[in-house]
């Protein structure tokens, strides 16, 4: 599948999130790469780039304080080819790009992986 192609997946990921989180994303940047850096493979001990399918980088929700600076973007990054791995059909591929979008929107909104495997969006 085309960069382009995947991309326009993602997005329609994201328009499918409801009103009220989307109210929410507008400094968030959401973008695809092919893997995640090596940064990100040694800051979360990875043992192959094809084990993250999306990330959040930035300041939770719940973390921050009103009266703050204004923050950096944040974003979360897709991780196109490890999630083309792991799908088999179209639909596989929709389905993954889909809760991993939601996946990395929860860690924006302030979710631990716990309380999202709780709620089965892992």
């Amino acid at each position: 599948m085309t960069r382009k192609q995947f991309e326009k997946l993602v997005a329609e990921a994201v328009s499918a999130l409801p009103d009220e989180f989307l109210a929410h994303l507008g400094n968030v940047d959401i973008v695809v790469e092919d893997f995640p850096g090596p940064d990100i493979i040694e800051m979360e001990e990875l043992e192959s780039p094809y084990d993250l399918l999306g990330y959040f980088e930035g300041v939770p929700l719940t973390e921050r304080e009103s009266n703050s600076e204004p923050l950096l973007p944040d974003r979360i990054t897709i991780f196109q080819i490890p999630i083309e791995s792991i799908a088999t059909s179209r639909a596989e591929l929709v389905e993954e790009i889909q809760k991993t979008v939601v996946h990395e929107v929860a860690h924006f909104f302030g979710l631990d992986e716990e309380r999202i495997s709780e709620l089965g969006w892992d």
